[in-house]
């Protein structure tokens, strides 16, 4: 199945450094018309948004599904669920909607506490959001100073510094070339280790942007990619999506869409392939006679190619910029 009329944004920009753009404590929600026309919510719905933030695409939701739908909104940030609570008070007061702390990568289990289970739509929208890179103590900006945590939730034990400041040269350097796409890791990773103790982030960034040999007017800081890197090192952010995608899918009821919207290559490469490893009707396997054998699609592919914003969206807000969004339909 595919929506067409989901399409018509410009192509997408793969820049890491999209995500430190707009830094600003004024949160808007990217692609929130293209999500929420993809989703499909309507009264009565019942959803859950994976990543609440500062909440503006719950807001969003809750209008929708207007009079009697529900939401059910978890962050691994105490911090959004305190804002979530402030500005929702009323919808949760009147048992509308749940601001539960807890990490997506656990959405089944929070949901079957509340009661959300066989639901009509789940949004997953990911990276660090504009709160967290406003906070300069949080660590998560290169554009203001700050301690090296990058924590999206600050109860766990790792934070950047400990990575900074305790892992080898070769697994540093490996980190930095997976998770940030860096090819000149070994070289970051060998002047890191040499200058350490490292503990603030403009320090790092400028060790990076020392080490790499300048900006010599490049618009992307050239510590972005270390950055990107360290922070998804930290929060394990892709293994957590990984966990996540098939506990959504458990969730919906047959019809039900999931929406995704990724800010990196990484994110979007493993949505993209599970959304397709479960629309397939074929499993591949090297043992069988056949190659492999025939099974039931569990999805069906709404996006066949992401939605990017839009050029009125991209003047806004910056922060769309590298935004993609993939929706599939649970058909099963």
């Amino acid at each position: 199945m595919k929506d067409d009329s989901l399409r018509g944004a410009p192509p997408y920009s793969d820049q890491a450094a999209d995500q430190q753009a707009a830094v600003s404590t004024e949160h808007i929600p990217v692609l929130a018309d293209e999500t929420l026309q993809g989703l499909r919510i309507r009264s009565g719905d019942w959803t859950i948004d994976g990543t609440l933030g500062g909440g503006g695409h719950a807001a969003r939701i809750l209008r929708q599904s207007e009079p009697d739908g529900h939401l059910l909104g978890l962050d691994a940030d105490p911090a959004a669920i305190q804002r979530a609570k402030r500005r929702f008070t009323a919808e949760i007061a009147a048992g509308r909607m749940v601001a539960a702390h807890a990490n997506f990568a656990d959405v089944e289990t929070v949901a079957k506490q509340h009661g959300f289970t066989g639901v009509h739509a789940i949004l997953l929208d990911l990276g660090v959001s504009s709160f967290q890179l406003a906070e300069a103590e949080r660590g998560f900006s290169l554009q203001a100073d700050g301690p090296l945590d990058m924590r999206m939730n600050p109860d766990q034990e790792i934070t950047a510094w400990d990575i900074v400041n305790t892992w080898s040269e070769r697994d540093l350097a490996d980190l930095i070339y997976e998770y940030g796409e860096e090819r000149h890791s070994r070289r970051i990773a060998k002047t890191l280790v040499a200058r350490r103790p490292i503990e603030r982030t403009i320090q790092l960034a400028e060790i990076v942007e020392q080490a790499l040999g300048g900006r010599r007017g490049q618009r992307i800081h050239p510590a972005t990619r270390t950055f990107q890197a360290l922070r998804i090192g930290v929060n394990q952010e892709l293994s957590r999506l990984e966990q996540a995608l098939p506990q959504c899918l458990r969730l919906l009821r047959p019809g039900g869409r999931l929406a995704v919207i990724s800010f990196h290559s990484l994110e979007d490469r493993i949505v993209k392939r599970w959304i397709q490893q479960e629309a397939a009707d074929f499993l591949p396997d090297p043992a069988h006679p056949m190659g492999g054998v025939p099974k039931q699609p569990a999805v069906a592919i709404i996006t066949r190619k992401p939605i990017t914003a839009a050029d009125v969206e991209l003047r806004h807000n910056p922060r769309s910029r590298s935004a993609k969004l993939r929706i599939a339909e649970r058909i099963q």
